[in-house]
């Protein structure tokens, strides 16, 4: 399997060297060269546990790792899961919920970052080689990250995060890491603020290469091609293709929902589900891609105006077609808008947004009838597969991304009698923490990762 960038400038990378480079060379996100077609395994897969569909799906997008090493990696990533099959499953009423929260730091992100951090050890052991990881976090992705790579000799970390614009837990589940290899880093600014300066950093190739510099946001494929897993395994466990509702900002996990339903899943739409900032939800009504101001809401980690990922998504919509793909981002950079002319037209996607009243309505209505508290970026997912589910066939399954715990003050809203709470955020109370508060400037974020490294 070989790997190559988005806009045509790399070409025939192997897994292991597109897994430490992160944002390719010329600025596009890397993508397979060829999808793997896993229709005709699907009958053989069905009684497979989570694990074991990952080792078998994993493996057809990694082929310069020994078999038994990759399973072995994949194994020990999942046994840090406090689920006895790495996600649950829940059934409310007509909807389905996917829970993706039972890792270390109870969110979604740990499914790909646990594995993430396993993978860049080995690899960097086998080459002797050290890295440095550079991130952005609308609030999940740093504890995750940092969960994966804390303590490990051969790597430092660095996350980049809106000050104030992440939950209180959701920054101490950060800054509450000892390990000296771990660097929090507080931005003034948005989590688009945070994003364009990660990938202006990555743009100096000199300080780049310099630096050692790798990444773990979802502009690393790998997250990607772990995160392809749990759409396939909760499609192998419905009746029959299940829509798929995802709430989402970045776009990278409702993207490998879609690349799960190319390589021949049994799939059916795909529902898009954003809070306020509702570039995503334009961009499927009208074909314009736009850039509009940030809205702070109870879901930070979808408060995004820019959604990295979307761009593997265009590569795909336009055939391939690296140069016109090009085109389009260079417009949307220069303008803050692009437009592909009309709605995308295919019978792929449906999406919607969903505002902050429209989230405590779900958080409540879901307890009411169910006693199940939903964490607002779920309710948002639940709220979206309402609205959507007279315009799809087949089981709804809508992906629940984080622990209601980690969002407090927003189910306190919904639901004033409720306490929410987890014994690995309680044991947060009190810690010391540790961060670095710095403009947001690209020379601040250059200047802070050297004086650390030298």
């Amino acid at each position: 399997m070989k790997y190559c960038s988005t806009r045509g400038g790399v070409q025939g990378l192997s897994f292991v060297d597109s897994l430490l480079t992160g944002l390719a060379p010329d600025g596009g996100l890397l993508v397979p060269e060829t999808l793997p077609d896993v229709s005709g395994r699907l009958q053989a897969w069905r009684g497979l546990g989570f694990v074991e569909l990952a080792q078998e799906v994993i493996a057809l997008f990694v082929d310069d790792i020994e078999r038994e090493t990759l399973d072995a990696l994949i194994a020990d990533a999942y046994s840090t899961f406090s689920h006895e099959d790495v996600v649950g499953i829940e059934t409310l009423g007509d909807v389905t919920l996917v829970e993706l929260f039972h890792g270390p730091t109870l969110a979604f992100k740990d499914v790909a970052l646990q594995l993430l951090g396993r993978l860049f050890k080995h690899v960097l052991a086998e080459r002797g080689e050290r890295l440095n990881i550079l991130g952005a976090t609308s609030g999940d992705t740093g504890s995750a990250a940092i969960a994966g790579v804390r303590g490990q000799d051969n790597i430092d970390i660095f996350v980049l995060y809106p000050e104030g614009k992440v939950s209180d837990l959701q920054e101490l589940q950060m800054t509450t890491v000892p390990d000296d290899n771990v660097h929090c880093v507080a931005v003034k600014g948005s989590f688009d603020d945070c994003q364009t300066l990660m990938k202006s950093v990555f743009g100096d190739l000199a300080f780049k290469a310099q630096h050692q510099l790798g990444a773990v946001n979802s502009v690393n494929w790998a997250r990607v091609m772990a995160q392809i897993v749990y759409y396939g395994y909760a499609s192998l466990r419905a009746e029959s293709a299940p829509a798929f509702c995802v709430p989402t900002g970045n776009f990278g996990n409702v993207f490998a929902a879609y690349l799960a339903r190319r390589m021949g899943f049994p799939i059916g739409r795909l529902l898009i589900a954003t809070n306020a900032n509702d570039i995503l939800a334009r961009f499927f009504a009208t074909g314009e891609y736009s850039r509009g101001e940030v809205h702070f809401t109870l879901s930070p980690a979808m408060d995004i105006q820019i959604a990295s990922n979307f761009e593997r998504f265009l590569f795909y919509h336009f055939d391939k077609d690296a140069d016109r793909l090009a085109a389009f981002m260079q417009e949307f950079a220069e303008t803050g808008r692009a437009s592909i002319g009309a709605p995308p037209g295919d019978d792929e996607f449906l999406a919607t947004s969903v505002d902050t009243d429209e989230t405590l309505a779900a958080i409540r209505a879901v307890h009411e009838r169910f006693g199940y508290v939903l964490d607002p970026h779920t309710a948002v997912g639940y709220a979206a597969a309402q609205k959507l589910a007279s315009e799809v066939s087949g089981p709804l399954v809508c992906i629940a991304t984080a622990h209601p715990a980690k969002f407090p003050d927003a189910v306190r809203q919904a639901l004033p009698d409720v306490d929410v709470r987890h014994p690995t955020l309680d044991a947060l109370a009190g810690q010391a923490v540790r961060k670095q508060l710095i403009e947001a400037d690209i020379d601040a974020v250059k200047s802070l990762i050297s004086g650390t490294l030298s």
